[in-house]
């Protein structure tokens, strides 16, 4: 090839990563709310001067702990991930959905199966939690099932509007593959309105608020967290979720802080067959707002949970713990407490009436 040749394709692509910033960059960040999306949030008891308020203050890191964070990143990079390939693996498809089941694809992506129907947890399929195709944390594993081979689903719960929980080409590919609803929280719909989402598939919920699809009761619960996808903070709810079918119920934590309001979930929706609690990517400079595995398992037992699925970690490297950290302590507080445990492989099927014996697969390859 000649050099004009090279320099033109070079030009070429430059062009096409200009477009594709201008264009796809923005629409990650997805869109502020506006008209009954917008009265909704301002009427919210949640919501004050402008944000959305945690019940119990949540202090985040600083430009000065950013820096000391962003330096540390630097070393002991390999205790940060596995030594060895995470071992994924395929879901047998056809499965009814009977009983109770949960599916961990990863980080916090899963399935839950809840009497005949299915529910889909924080779906992110894609390569990168991140705005950008190209920087951002990358996937440690690949996604235990395409999204084209899921079976059927009932609903899709999104917890809150970070990267790692709502991935915008995954929600735009389930809008094709799926007819489920989406169920967030308060102005994570103007998102999902942004992408393609069709209005009647958004059903947006404040705390405490309720909404019944296929059979099921989903209800919103507190958490203590904090959203956005750009520069401004707080102008979306964050929550966690319940799931009651006919007779069985889950819990799922999304990201949060350790806080009193789960004593009172549990007291007010309680006890759970199984719980999903966030584990991971946890550090010292963001305490309120990430909880420790010991955190999770006291949310677990606040609650009123029976079986402790852990999540939110093995999936993306987003914090300095070790990889295998969230797990090994998990279970230790888990034994410590007399909890019953799982922690499955990503993409094993769970039954939560008759879980695997917890066998200790990551430290086999951490």
């Amino acid at each position: 090839m000649t050099k004009r040749g090279r320099t033109g394709l070079i030009a070429l692509a430059l062009g096409a990563a200009a477009v594709w910033v201008a264009k796809d960059i923005p629409r990650q960040m997805g869109a502020k709310a506006k008209g009954d999306r917008l009265t909704r949030v301002l009427a919210s008891p949640q919501f004050a001067d402008g944000k959305f308020r945690n019940t119990v203050p949540a202090s985040q890191p600083d430009a000065a702990a950013l820096t000391r964070i962003a330096s540390a990143s630097m070393r002991d990079r390999e205790s940060r991930r596995p030594h060895q390939p995470i071992p994924v693996v395929s879901p047998a498809p056809g499965l009814d959905a009977d009983g109770l089941h949960v599916t961990w694809y990863g980080h916090s992506s899963a399935l839950v199966e809840i009497e005949g129907r299915r529910v889909l947890l924080d779906p992110v399929w894609s390569d990168r939690c991140s705005p950008s195709r190209i920087s951002g944390p990358k996937r440690l594993h690949e996604p235990p099932v395409a999204l084209r081979d899921l079976p059927p689903i009932d609903a899709v719960l999104i917890s809150h509007d970070h990267y790692d929980h709502l991935d915008m080409e995954t929600i735009q590919n389930l809008v094709d593959l799926q007819a489920a609803p989406f169920l967030v929280p308060l102005g994570v719909g103007a998102h999902l309105e942004r992408w393609g989402v069709p209005a009647t598939r958004i059903i947006e919920l404040d705390w405490n608020d309720s909404a019944k699809v296929a059979g099921l009761e989903f209800v919103a619960t507190a958490a203590r967290h904090f959203s956005g996808r750009g520069f401004s903070r707080d102008e979306t709810l964050w929550t966690s979720w319940v799931i009651n079918g006919p007779t069985r119920k889950v819990f799922y934590s999304g990201d949060t802080g350790y806080f009193p309001g789960f004593a009172e979930i549990g007291a007010e929706h309680g006890p759970f067959d199984v719980t999903l609690v966030q584990v991971g990517a946890y550090g010292d400079a963001w305490p309120d707002i990430h909880m420790i595995p010991e955190d999770g398992v006291a949310t677990h037992v606040d609650v009123r949970g029976g079986l402790l699925i852990p999540v939110h970690w093995a999936t993306f490297n987003l914090a300095l713990h070790e990889w295998s950290e969230p797990a090994d302590r998990t279970w230790n507080e888990a034994k410590a407490r007399d909890v019953k445990l799982a922690i499955p492989r990503p993409g094993e099927r769970v039954d939560v009436d008759n879980p695997p014996p917890v066998d200790g697969w990551w430290q086999q390859i951490a």
